[in-house]
């Protein structure tokens, strides 16, 4: 089989890169280990950037989106019992985030996928990557008992921190940066009608809070709580008699209780690979950085990855030049180490690390009384929520 682009993953990354690719007469083929049933109900990250909504939009994936998706114009911080409203739309013009879970985006970008007809091969096996330094590397898999080949002008690693692409390139190419924290998310998903109509981050003495959603119809809340904790052992009453104990204000506002359908317990660390290609092979979304998911980055760096390398690798078959695509590397890492800053402030900020004193509390009171009495530190914050948009994309296709 001959392609252009070999795409290495069919999570959001992979999918918007193929998709991106076909709108600009790319063809591409696209190999995932796992089922299709796996990667739509794996559960992952709900929070759009408005670059990421509008690209989606102008890629002709925003009916559903636009139909479904809960628009928020800011976030509440809370501490001291008290919530404080970031307006992103008034502090950025008109900027604001969007709530659509990742699971139905993948969704849409599978069915798009799918009406093209192009090659799409869910579970396959024994996934190997040759000839990466040569013109034409090669994809070899099994799949349905049939071996296939694939040979291809380039190959792009959207295949996640545990997938293939990153370890083919050889140890003294690539150096990896890397942060563990002593914390993790206990994450549920309850059968409850939000109680907020935006998000609530929390800081408190027993530690991080998160109120989020994912439809009118359903919760999505977080409590900070050890990594080596097994989420079985939070029935839900002791859940739900934590986040009470969190994030309960003065005026009133508490979380709605409902029916707790899903809980799993998400380690936190920060990664970033460097550099984001390799000869012919490009590196994107989680198999080039990991973000811990204080700041809702994940999702929004792997869609502003894919659309930096769909807009050079049309550069490069348009105008038979190279230079977008060697610019891609540096250009996207510029991005990501921004969001991981953001992230880490916000991870730091608002979790009570093990070792953390009074002291330690009591600065990231002021760290946050600060941001909500000044205007300038919230006009930062809002920028770096909603991102900085995708002018590369729109600029050169």
């Amino acid at each position: 089989m001959r392609t252009q682009v070999a795409i290495i993953g069919a999570g959001p990354a992979g999918l918007t890169l193929a998709h991106l690719l076909h709108r600009s007469s790319i063809e591409s083929v696209i190999v995932e280990n796992r089922s299709r049933e796996y990667v739509i109900e794996r559960v992952r990250a709900g929070v759009l950037e408005q670059a990421t909504v509008d690209l989606m939009i102008a890629a002709g994936l925003g009916d559903r989106l636009q139909r479904e998706g809960m628009r928020h114009d800011g976030v509440h911080i809370a501490f001291k019992g008290r919530r404080h409203r970031i307006d992103f739309a008034e502090l950025t013009g008109g900027g604001a985030i969007a709530i659509y879970g990742q699971n139905e985006l993948v969704k849409d970008l599978i069915e798009a996928r799918l009406q093209t007809g192009a090659p799409l091969f869910f579970e396959s096996e024994d996934v190997t990557l040759t000839n990466l330094r040569d013109a034409r590397p090669i994809v070899r898999f099994i799949h349905r008992e049939h071996e296939y080949e694939v040979e291809a002008d380039f190959v792009a690693g959207c295949d996640g921190s545990h997938g293939i692409s990153r370890p083919a390139i050889p140890p003294t190419e690539l150096r990896i940066y890397e942060r563990t924290y002593p914390f993790a998310w206990l994450g549920i998903l309850a059968e409850a009608a939000p109680s907020s109509h935006e998000l609530v981050y929390c800081l408190h003495e027993r530690g991080f809070a998160l109120f989020s959603m994912r439809s009118p119809q359903l919760t999505r809340l977080y409590l900070q709580c050890l990594p080596d904790e097994d989420a079985q052992d939070w029935s839900d009453d002791r859940i739900w008699s934590e986040l009470h104990a969190r994030l309960r204000t003065d005026d009133g506002w508490t979380p709605t209780e409902g029916r707790i359908v899903q809980k799993a317990v998400t380690g936190m660390r920060s990664m970033v690979a460097e550099p984001m290609c390799w000869q012919r092979m490009f590196l994107a979304g989680d198999a080039a950085h990991i973000v811990p998911p204080t700041g809702a980055k994940g999702l929004n760096l792997a869609v502003a990855d894919v659309a930096r390398l769909a807009a050079a690798i049309e550069t490069f078959y348009r105008d038979g030049s190279a230079r977008s695509l060697e610019e891609y590397s540096p250009l996207a890492l510029a991005r990501v180490w921004r969001a991981q800053r953001f992230s880490w402030w916000m991870t730091s900020t608002l979790h009570r690390a093990p070792d953390h004193s009074e002291f330690d509390y009591r600065r990231q009171v002021a760290d946050l009384e600060y941001l909500v009495s000044s205007r300038a530190a919230m006009t930062s914050f809002a920028e770096s929520y909603v991102g900085a948009p995708f002018d590369f994309y729109q600029r050169d296709c």
